[in-house]
């Protein structure tokens, strides 16, 4: 870390722990002593910092500061890149929480403490929210009405009953749930979770919920791993218990400058030709997700394999250009 951020934790250590050993901070900061003095040497010169040292509790800490004199403030730190993505992040997932109405008092206290932390940088947390944006893929702007009791239901392993519209079939269905974890992808929620009625893993957007009551039963547990194995081992989040497929593409030279260097999947492999062009190999499970991917490149990409999923693409193209054609 550099020395601005060593100046940060060491305020953080002495407030956190009250009287700390000079050990303690050389190895959190990973210094050699004579770094430590000079740096708690340039706190107390420049930034008026209290801190003495303790015989008696054998370590270092804050002295009470007199009413009159300079005031200790370190200066504005500015965040890394993933530091604010992530303060931003979890801000505005806040605040897509609060649609309804309905959970806003729970959540204010949060947002209080994340605006104040924007607010602890080189700029306010109003300029950083101006000039820093996230844009959602595509989110749905609906209430999600039972969110808080679906939360509830996850910690407390509780089993739910839920009405459920599925878009990708346009039926309603009831089924009770275990839910296992709630996800936040592309701008929306959904909960993974076992389906009692499918007897197996099952993806379900949460603003697809029209009714839940909860059960009282305890929720099936799923092991974490088998969770993780099963999610992870295709493309997207809409999964249908099928088996895996691997799908082969290749992207023009012109797409490959950024399909190249772009992420999928974890277990995607991926290959340069010699004119530019780039082969592009993931695992999935439900093609829906991926065809729409596939489509947004157009004519940028060609799909080897395999050939059920070069068929929809073929016919998706097909259908769009009979619905476009000039002469309709």
């Amino acid at each position: 870390m550099d020395r601005s951020e060593r100046f940060y934790r060491i305020d953080q250590l002495l407030h956190e722990r009250g009287v700390v050993p000079r050990d303690v901070f050389l190895d959190e900061l990973e210094i050699s002593p004579a770094t430590f003095k000079r740096d708690l040497e340039y706190m107390r010169d420049r930034y008026n910092a209290p801190v003495v040292w303790d015989a008696d509790a054998g370590g270092y800490r804050f002295e009470k500061q007199a009413s009159a004199g300079p005031r200790y403030e370190l200066p504005g730190l500015w965040f890394n890149e993933s530091e604010v993505l992530a303060l931003l992040t979890m801000e505005h997932l806040l605040s897509s929480l609060d649609e309804g109405g309905l959970i806003g008092p729970h959540i204010a206290p949060l947002r209080a403490r994340l605006t104040a932390i924007l607010g602890t940088g080189e700029a306010s947390a109003g300029e950083v929210r101006k000039r820093i944006r996230l844009l959602a893929f595509a989110p749905r702007k609906l209430p999600l009405k039972h969110f808080e009791e679906l939360g509830r239901a996850t910690l407390k392993r509780q089993r739910v009953h839920i009405v459920y519209y599925a878009r990708s079939t346009d039926v309603t269905s009831e089924r009770d749930v275990s839910p296992q974890r709630l996800v936040h992808y592309r701008g929306n929620w959904y909960v993974d979770g076992w389906c009692h009625l499918r007897k197996d893993l099952r993806t379900f957007a949460i603003d697809g919920i029209r009714n839940l009551v909860l059960l009282d039963e305890a929720a099936r547990e799923v092991p974490m791993k088998t969770l993780e194995d099963y999610l992870a081992t295709g493309y997207g989040i809409m999964r249908a218990g099928a088996a895996v497929t691997w799908a082969k593409l290749r992207f023009s030279a012109e797409r490959a400058r950024w399909v190249g260097s772009e992420v999928w999947h974890p277990d995607q492999r991926g290959v340069f030709d010699p004119s530019g062009r780039f082969t592009l190999e993931l695992p999935y499970r439900d093609d829906r997700e991926l065809l729409l991917e596939i489509m947004k490149h157009g004519g940028g990409v060609e799909v080897i394999a395999p050939a059920e999923l070069r068929r929809k693409i073929h016919d998706a193209h097909a259908k769009a250009a009979e619905v476009n054609a000039c002469d309709h």
